[in-house]
């Protein structure tokens, strides 16, 4: 995926103004980076569209610990954008990586996460259904 269609797959999706599809995917990608270990960053970036690619790889190991409430607020002061539209601009981006990446590493990314971040994954990601309104 270009990283062109990976903005429009995130722009494209419920409830994401279009103007705001590329700083939300920046933030996210960013976020999601910092909260996982860097060899998974690494894996995930390998997959990503070249200008991407930076947001995610990560110099260090150790990934921070911080719970889905901290996720959505970095997400959102990265993007200046209001906490609803930084959630639904979450989801879609975590959507559009679900879809632009290879199933294992999708899923190796998301396992590092708390269950609460399931509100944005869904369930597991080795079971690939799409994810449903409210789970």
């Amino acid at each position: 995926m270009s990283y062109t269609e990976f903005i429009q797959s995130v722009a494209a999706r419920p409830n994401v103004p279009p103007g705001q599809a590329e700083p939300i995917t920046r933030a996210t990608l960013e976020t999601l980076a910092e909260r996982i270990t860097g060899g998974q960053a690494r894996d995930l970036a390998s997959q990503l569209p070249q200008e991407l690619r930076g947001l995610v790889a990560r110099p260090t190991e150790d990934p921070e610990r911080f719970g889905l409430a901290e996720f959505l607020e970095r997400v959102q002061s990265r993007a200046g954008v209001d906490r609803q539209v930084a959630t639904d601009g979450a989801r879609a981006v975590l959507d559009t990586l679900r879809e632009s990446v290879r199933a294992k590493e999708y899923g190796d990314a998301v396992d590092q996460l708390p269950q609460e971040f399931w509100q944005l994954t869904g369930p597991r990601a080795d079971r690939l259904q799409t994810r449903r309104v409210g789970t």
